[in-house]
């Protein structure tokens, strides 16, 4: 691994924030985030629509400037890393020519680069040799972000966007797709990917920021992310249970399901919970699971932070 690479910032926010006119009104869509990302650092951006998310990878990327604020890439920026091919993106839409074929399209892109990596060996990493021959038109959705991810690493970037990368995937190719941008991950690369699904953020990501309304409301790993949610699950098998029971348990804050005998109950102290079914009641066989990041990111963005609109 290039220690030059996996070492230092890669990614500097500082007081960033970015507005639109929309009419007579103007539109807030990131209030003032910092951030910090080093090198070799993958990172998932997560949020709901309207969150911030694509606004803020747009700044990253040089596409639109901040309103305030100051975006620095690999110490230089956006648009300097950008042009010497330094930072690269997977996007959701455009630029493929449907009337080019896969291996026509890699190398025409690779040609308008001074150096770049080489184009069969970027068709191998990327699992697009087989697709060679096929036009840009006949491939699926999937097919499409695998070249594009193609594409993405001609220049060989240091910093790697990915704005829903898997958006159009089956299981099987998201799957593959992950295995390759692990791959990457361990060159050094360091990955910063928006996403809605929860489970690649849970699986692959090393770091969570997550985004509500144009601010980061959450920053850090997956377990600190899920702490933040503050409650846990606990379930047992109490077939006897009646409604009054239910509501006197310690520590829970209300009971998720009933299954058959068993009852699972959403609580803010665990160990209070456990201690009460265990020595106030006939429930045994209890189970105790920390809260999923499903559970931290409604908790953490359920609050309405819509940006604000002012005259």
């Amino acid at each position: 691994m290039n220690t030059e690479r996996s070492s230092g910032t890669a990614l500097q926010l500082t007081g960033v924030t970015k507005s639109f006119r929309v009419g007579t009104e103007t539109v807030r869509a990131v209030r003032g985030i910092d951030l910090s990302i080093q090198r070799g650092e993958i990172v998932a951006l997560l949020g709901a629509n309207g969150a911030g998310k694509t606004t803020t990878l747009d700044m990253v990327l040089g596409l639109t400037p901040p309103t305030s604020g100051e975006v620095r890439v690999l110490g230089d920026t956006a648009e300097h890393a950008v042009a010497g091919g330094r930072i690269s993106a997977v996007l959701q839409t455009g630029g493929l020519l449907r009337d080019l074929k896969v291996g026509e399209t890699v190398k025409l892109i690779a040609s308008t680069y001074r150096h770049h990596l080489d184009v069969d060996e970027v068709m191998r990493r990327t699992g697009l040799e087989r697709l060679a021959n096929r036009m840009v038109s006949k491939c699926s959705g999937g097919e499409q972000q695998r070249l594009r991810f193609a594409l993405s690493l001609l220049s060989e970037p240091e910093l790697l966007i990915l704005d829903e990368p898997t958006a159009g995937m089956d299981v099987n190719a998201r799957r593959e797709f992950w295995g390759t941008m692990r791959k990457e991950a361990l060159e050094g690369r360091t990955i910063i990917f928006a996403t809605h699904y929860l489970q690649e953020a849970d699986e692959f990501a090393q770091r969570i920021v997550m985004m509500a309304g144009g601010e980061i409301v959450a920053d850090g790993s997956v377990s600190e992310i899920r702490a933040l949610a503050g409650r846990k699950h606990v379930s047992a098998r109490w077939a006897d249970a009646r409604d009054e029971e239910l509501a006197r348990v310690a520590g829970a804050e209300r009971v998720l399901r009933r299954t058959g005998e068993r009852v699972t109950f959403e609580s803010g102290d665990a160990d209070a919970t456990a201690r009460y079914l265990l020595t106030e009641t006939t429930a045994s066989d209890l189970e105790i699971v920390a809260a999923s990041l499903d559970d931290a990111f409604s908790a953490l963005t359920s609050t309405d932070r819509t940006p604000a609109t002012t005259k």
